[in-house]
């Protein structure tokens, strides 16, 4: 262990370039031996790819989902997502709106910090819902908002696992475990597989309050999005049966100011959401 180590008998600039010699080794060897680097908690990791899925700054994207049953096309839709973070809380609210099909269009989903709810504009009315309601085949409510993982889970360092990507490349992988810490935690538990080095999320599976095992996620298409790299798509894949999955492709970001007035249940009737 280097702690054992006698100090060698250097002078100086030598000295110190001797001891910044031994400390990249420890880093280095910690990295080879799977752990976090010195002082990075599974906390830290999840908050580290939050940042990666997620712009700093309020922002608009568009996701379309497209359901799948054994490689043939069934159904989609097209979503506007707007998400901004409470400087508070560091949750996120969020903002769904319905652009596609056209018998959809004008229908909106709020998170407030709080609560979920679903505003029909035929009825003007809106009502609470649960965040693992259905949109199209396997992708749920939940699925589709901007969330800080780290915000909403608590994460403990399952291990390190050499697993493959949606698109079958290897990728070394921190192995992380999250159990519910807050109200409006999507999933009672997440197992969560991300990239060390990138902090690229890789690949999820999402458990029920019975500890069922729902669904498998796996991110892929990393790109340039505002300013980082990002994954722009997920595919969600039905844990029992898996000829049916669901793509999520997420396109269109925009930095916007968004009002606060837009996360407010009461101010829904009267949006006017391009």
């Amino acid at each position: 262990m280097l702690c054992a180590m006698s100090e060698p008998t250097l002078v100086g600039g030598a000295r110190a370039n001797a001891w910044a010699a031994l400390f990249a080794l420890g880093i280095a060897m910690a990295m080879a031996m799977g752990g976090p680097a010195f002082g990075q908690t599974a906390q830290e990791i999840v908050a580290a790819t939050d940042q990666v899925r997620n712009p700093g700054k309020p922002f608009r994207t568009t996701v379309r989902l497209t359901e799948y049953v054994a490689g043939r096309e069934r159904d989609h839709d097209t979503l506007a997502v707007f998400a901004k973070e409470d400087a508070g809380t560091h949750q996120y609210r969020n903002l769904i709106q319905y652009l596609e099909p056209a018998r959809d269009a004008g229908k909106r989903v709020l998170l407030d910090g709080r609560s979920f709810w679903f505003y029909d504009p035929n009825s003007k009315v809106s009502v609470r819902i649960s965040a693992q309601q259905r949109l199209v085949g396997q992708a749920a409510i939940g699925d589709v908002l901007t969330v800080n993982l780290a915000a909403d889970y608590s994460a403990t360092l399952a291990g390190t696992e050499q697993i493959e990507d949606a698109g079958h490349k290897s990728r070394q992988c921190w192995h992380l475990d999250l159990k519910s810490a807050s109200d409006v935690a999507v999933y009672n538990r997440i197992e969560y597989w991300v990239e060390q080095g990138t902090f690229y999320p890789i690949k999820g599976k999402f458990y029920s309050d019975s500890g069922r095992l729902l669904k498998i996620l796996y991110f892929r298409n990393f790109a340039e999005r505002l300013g980082a790299i990002r994954p722009t798509e997920a595919i969600i894949v039905d844990a029992i049966d898996t000829s049916l999955a669901t793509a999520a492709a997420f396109g269109d970001y925009r930095y916007l100011d968004i009002p606060d007035a837009w996360f407010q249940r009461d101010y829904l009737p009267r949006l006017q959401v391009q």
